[in-house]
């Protein structure tokens, strides 16, 4: 197993993952509270930014900043099959569904205020941006332009729409300035990318916009999975 640590793990509990996963377990199988919440504290608790487990890489933090908590949550799983509801367990890895509510500020102070501000940049850097992105293909592919959104990919005309250049360009823009050297396939770190890019340079009201754009239609993709 490699891994890389967390630079700024706030908790005091123990860093050693075997010691997390198994106070996780230990929480989850004495019914002291739902099986959900004691593995959002062993979220709050890990050390790693990243890992390799039995041949798979986990990258939890996404250019450095935004932390796909919900990733961690699935390798979590992993360790706790046999301990955790499988109907409940593929609702929230597949469809986002927790199976139990978790207020904003219950989030909080169960991920920690670094992790949590990580988490919101997640949220607006990837999930909406890649929301925003959808919304404009759609919107191409209604006027008939051209092909979009194939194999998961995002098309030339909608990057030229939101960011002003190609998709080939931009994704050459950022295997050069990118530290992390990632695979080529690496969505998350590229739409990040393109979030801060798009934050950067575009005018603030048309930012702003854009957003909103994506923050619809991240709950309407939202609303259509549950």
């Amino acid at each position: 197993m490699t891994t890389k640590t967390w630079a700024e793990t706030e908790s005091e509990a123990p860093a050693d993952i075997g010691e997390i996963i198994a106070a996780t377990r230990n929480a989850v199988e004495s019914g002291e509270r739902h099986w959900f919440v004691a593995v959002l504290e062993g979220v709050g608790q890990w050390p790693l930014a990243e890992e390799q487990v039995n041949g798979r890489h986990y990258r939890y933090m996404i250019g450095g900043e935004a932390f796909d908590w919900l990733l961690l949550v699935e390798r979590l799983c992993g360790a706790l099959e046999d301990v955790t509801p499988e109907d409940e367990r593929q609702a929230l890895l597949a469809r986002g569904r927790f199976p139990v509510e978790v207020p904003d500020e219950t989030l909080r102070r169960l991920l920690g205020p670094a992790k949590y501000r990580a988490h919101l940049n997640f949220l607006y850097g990837v999930q909406v941006e890649a929301a925003l992105q959808r919304r404009v293909a759609q919107e191409v592919q209604k006027e008939g332009l051209c092909r979009v959104w194939e194999n998961g990919h995002v098309d030339e005309e909608v990057c030229s729409r939101i960011y002003g250049a190609t998709r080939r360009e931009l994704f050459s823009r950022f295997l050069k300035v990118s530290a992390q050297n990632p695979a080529p396939d690496d969505a998350k770190e590229f739409t990040y990318w393109l979030f801060k890019h798009r934050v950067n340079n575009a005018d603030p009201a048309r930012v702003a916009s854009d957003t909103r754009k994506g923050l619809a239609m991240l709950s309407q993709m939202r609303a259509s999975q549950r």
